[in-house]
């Protein structure tokens, strides 16, 4: 019997909006192969990495630890105040990352995988629908985001709303989304709408 072509939802939102929750509850739920972008990003900048020799040459020695890893803590810093030297950066890991998510993709369906779960922040903006069968948006109100980065990064609001302003807006993510899941404070409402998601494939 022929098997059904596996399934990838491609999942963003703003920080704060709570994509982590959704994602454990989709790999749990759902048995979803779950793959985010931001550990991708750290697996090929260790030390072996397909990115580790060249971000190396393009910072010097300076940001390596005594481990022999890269101390992304001092490169964030670097690139925060040089625009040129980030969009160097980015140019050597984003392709990297998508590279790896669609090698772990292929894995996952050769292995008769059903469902996997692409999450990025920047899915959108980096094209990542090109291979995701569907986009969800992860949403929340400005004011619940803002008190979730207070409580669980000690955040002080000003710093809360800066992140989120500095983000694509929220008509951004809904024009470009299949899918929107509120995820306002109501556990059991947004679980009922990751099912029906899962549940309903958008198209049909």
């Amino acid at each position: 019997m022929k098997r059904n072509k596996m399934r990838v939802i491609g999942v963003t939102g703003g920080v704060g909006a709570g994509k982590s929750r959704v994602l454990e509850y989709l790999e749990n739920r759902w048995e979803a192969f779950v793959i985010q972008a931001d550990l991708a990003g750290h697996q090929v900048m260790e030390p072996g990495g397909v990115c580790f020799d060249r971000v190396l040459a393009l910072f010097g020695e300076s940001v390596r630890k005594a481990d022999g890893t890269l101390d992304r803590k001092k490169i964030g810093d670097i690139v925060f105040q040089d625009e040129e030297l980030l969009t160097r950066l980015n140019s050597i890991i984003h392709p990297a990352v998508k590279e790896e998510i669609l090698r772990r993709l292929e894995e996952q369906e050769r292995g008769g995988r059903e469902l996997c779960v692409v999450e990025a922040a920047l899915l959108l903006e980096d094209h990542y629908e090109k291979f995701c069968d569907e986009i969800w948006y992860v949403f929340a109100e400005e004011e619940v985001r803002v008190e979730r980065l207070m409580s669980s990064r000690g955040y002080t609001r000003e710093k809360a709303l800066g992140i989120i302003r500095n983000q694509a807006s929220e008509e951004f993510y809904r024009s470009h989304a299949d899918r929107i899941i509120e995820n306002n404070g109501d556990w059991e409402e947004t679980c009922a709408r990751i099912d029906k998601g899962v549940g309903v494939p958008c198209g049909f």
